[in-house]
């Protein structure tokens, strides 16, 4: 197990971060994604810890806030140093009847840390993520207020989750100008079947260093290896009860053409190696996978140790390619002489570069 920085901090987290939607469930929505118990989701946080894996995501909206219950009991009951492992969770949804139960507003933002550190069991969250983005909200509000929680020691980093990249830069903006913390992590839908974020998102991360921390790897399962064209989604399966996010299945279906056969070659899952893709890739800093059984877990693990060779990647790289889109194609354009000039000007005395 990999261990990388998380944005511009000083803070390591495990390539691999377990999420933990698939505890608790019971009989209301979330029972699609998973059901486990206090006892399973024991096993699953033990073996995760056992595998090198210190990082555990969570949200105040999963099983209504049984999730973060849950994964609280597990790293007392597993007796975890706290300083050991990195614990994140999220607010944005409704926690509660009424207005204000909602929202990224100071009141609810200042709610819902106390209600998640009581349900966690902890006296303080390492990163605090905003769920999604709230336009009843100004940004301004919900900056100040996480900037008020790291001051107070209850939260150690923010993050952000599901923003388009304008509102990122325009949080990031205003957190440099009057000296707020400022958002370290992106956490946000990233597969081989699903490279949206590579056209305007991508490009910001790497600009302003935050870390990203994809979530759905498998693309809600498609990407598991026991779909294709023509093979209907099998029954108990996440996508057969919960068809989301949205994929493009043509393109997904070549992805698994693609990785069936660089998976046998190895005696792996095609999972693994879509899992092994993303840890490819440079702007990753850690993996957001979910779990309702070890044995899967076990599989996600594996992926760490799963090298592709350039051409695999290349391979990969071509039959999951977005289609062309404005502004992309015309900088592609236009940018070409200015990319030939950069080269040569790398390029050493000699020819050697």
């Amino acid at each position: 197990m990999r261990y990388r920085k998380l944005g511009r901090t000083g803070l390591f987290v495990s390539e691999l971060c377990l999420g933990t939607m698939t505890f608790g469930g019971k009989d209301s929505f979330w029972s699609h994604i998973g059901n486990l118990d206090q006892e399973e989701a024991d096993r699953i946080v033990g073996r995760a810890l056992d595998s090198g894996i210190n990082f555990f995501d969570t949200a105040d909206v999963y099983s209504e806030g049984l999730s973060e219950t849950i994964l609280g009991n597990s790293l007392k009951r597993l007796k975890v140093s706290r300083e050991n492992v990195v614990v994140a969770t999220k607010v944005l949804g409704e926690t509660a009847a009424g207005p204000n139960s909602r929202g990224l507003s100071r009141a609810h933002i200042f709610y819902a840390v106390k209600a998640s550190l009581s349900r966690l069991g902890l006296d303080h969250i390492d990163l605090y993520q905003v769920h999604g983005f709230d336009p009843a909200t100004p940004i301004e509000e919900t900056m100040e207020a996480l900037d008020d929680l790291v001051r107070q020691g209850l939260v150690r980093y923010v993050g952000v989750s599901n923003w388009a990249a304008w509102q990122i830069v325009k949080a990031l903006g205003l957190s440099e100008r009057r000296g707020f913390a400022r958002f370290e992590s992106l956490q946000a839908y990233y597969a081989l079947a699903g490279r949206d974020l590579e056209r305007e998102i991508v490009p910001m991360l790497e600009s302003e260093q935050l870390g990203l921390l994809p979530w759905s790897p498998l693309a809600g399962g498609l990407l598991s290896g026991k779909f294709g064209r023509g093979i209907p989604a099998p029954a108990g399966s996440r996508r057969a009860t919960f068809d989301f996010p949205p994929v493009d299945r043509e393109r997904a279906y070549d992805c698994i053409d693609a990785m069936r056969p660089m998976a046998d070659k190895r005696g792996a899952s095609v999972a693994r190696v879509a899992i092994a893709w993303l840890l490819h890739q440079p702007v990753v800093t850690s993996v957001v996978i979910g779990a309702k059984r070890i044995e899967q877990l076990e599989d996600n693990i594996a992926a760490t140790s799963l090298s592709l060779d350039p051409e695999e990647l290349a391979a990969l790289d071509k039959v999951s390619a977005l289609p062309p889109e404005y502004p992309g194609w015309m900088f592609e354009r236009q940018g070409e002489y200015r990319r030939r000039q950069l080269s040569r000007a790398d390029e050493r005395p000699g020819g050697s570069s």
